[in-house]
C-alpha cells in the first residue's frame, strides 16, 4: 500500500507515521509528501527520510480545480492508495474526494463534532471543557465532518496552559494516527452507513 501524506506545516505527524513505517508497525510505504508551502518545514523531513517531495503552490493555479488536478497526476504517478492529511490547510474539492472516496484520512486535535476549525486545541481550552483529545476521520466535503474512526481523550488538569495542552495532544496525535493508518492497511475498518466499524483491532 502507498501513503500519501498532505502537509503544510512544521510536520509532526509526517515524522510519526515515517517513523512507524520504518520500524514496520505499518505494512505499507510513505511513498509522497504533497505540500503546498515551499518554506514548511515538512519539507527537510521528508528529504531526509528520502520520501519524494511534490510541491504544487496554489498560486501557481487559475483555479482550485487546476490546482487539485495538478495533485492527482502526482497521486497516480506514485500509485497512492491512502491520503493522509497532516495539517494540510486547504478544504479538498470534489474530484480529490471522488476518486479517493474513504481513502483519505485526517486527525483533528479535539473530540468531535467540539471544536472544529484549525485551533481546536485553544478553543476546547479556552471554552474551560475538562476533558478533549484527538479524533481520526474520513475526509468528506465539509470541514472536520467525515465518518469518525478512533476518538481518545485526553483531561485538561487544574495546572495545564495552553502550552502544555498541546504537548500532550501532539503526544496522543503521533501514537494515535499511526495505528488508525495501521487498521486502514490491514484492512480493519469497514464502513456501516456513517459508522466506522474497527475489525478487530
Amino acid at each position: 500500500m502507498n501513503i500519501a501524506v498532505f502537509a503544510s506545516g512544521n510536520g509532526s505527524n509526517f515524522a510519526a507515521i515515517a517513523g512507524a513505517i520504518k520500524k514496520g508497525g505499518i505494512r505499507a510505504r510513505l511513498s509522497l509528501l504533497v505540500c503546498d508551502n515551499p518554506a514548511a518545514f515538512v519539507i527537510k523531513r521528508a528529504r531526509k527520510a528520502k520520501v519524494k517531495v511534490a510541491l504544487v503552490k496554489r498560486e501557481d493555479f487559475p483555479a482550485k480545480a487546476d490546482f487539485e488536478k495538478e495533485i492527482i497526476k502526482h497521486l497516480k504517478s506514485n500509485h497512492i492508495d491512502l491520503i493522509v492529511m497532516a495539517g494540510f490547510m486547504r478544504m479538498l474539492g470534489k474530484e480529490l474526494l471522488k476518486g479517493y472516496k474513504n481513502r483519505i484520512l485526517n486527525i483533528h486535535p479535539a473530540l468531535l463534532p467540539s471544536f472544529k476549525g484549525a485551533s481546536g486545541i485553544k478553543d476546547a481550552f479556552d471554552y474551560g471543557v475538562k476533558v478533549t483529545g484527538v479524533t481520526v476521520h474520513f475526509v468528506d466535503e465539509l470541514m472536520d465532518h467525515g465518518p469518525v474512526i478512533l476518538q481518545a481523550p485526553v483531561e485538561i488538569e487544574e495546572n495545564d496552559t495552553l502550552a502544555s495542552l498541546e504537548v500532550k495532544i501532539h503526544q496522543l496525535e503521533h501514537r494515535f494516527y499511526p495505528l488508525a493508518i495501521k487498521l486502514f492497511a490491514e484492512g480493519k475498518l469497514k464502513m456501516q452507513g456513517r459508522r466506522v466499524k474497527v475489525l478487530n483491532p
